[in-house]
């Protein structure tokens, strides 16, 4: 088994091992022991921390392609908007004559109601 190499913690993290490591100190225990625990605690952070960080970018790939799905899914509604708007117009012009024609009707039933007078 190869054995990954070691990622260099912060001194902040080897103080806060010892001092856990101390606090959790039974009577009779070497200075040695009090160490291999603290190592321990120390590889249990790391070890924490690179879960954290796996953790953190699965979220932000995950918000990312979310984000990425929401402007396709705009996207493709404003494309199908344009299509219904280019679509309108040609429908338009045979509605606008229907206005045209009733006042056509209208006048020429005017005229004629004036004419048989």
């Amino acid at each position: 088994m190869a054995k990954t190499p070691a990622t260099p913690v912060s001194q902040e993290v080897v103080a806060e091992s010892m001092k856990i490591a101390r606090g959790t100190q039974q009577p009779g225990q070497t200075k040695e022991q009090t160490k291999l625990i603290a190592k321990g605690i120390e590889k249990g952070i790391a070890e924490y921390k690179k879960q954290q960080k796996a953790k953190s970018r699965a979220a932000d790939k995950a918000r990312k392609q979310a984000r990425r799905a929401k402007a396709r899914r705009a996207k493709a509604r404003t494309e199908e908007a344009e299509s219904v708007e280019t679509d309108a117009p040609t429908a338009a012009p045979s509605a606008s004559r229907l206005p045209w024609i009733l006042l056509g009707l209208s006048w020429a039933g005017f005229i004629a109601y004036l004419a048989l007078d």
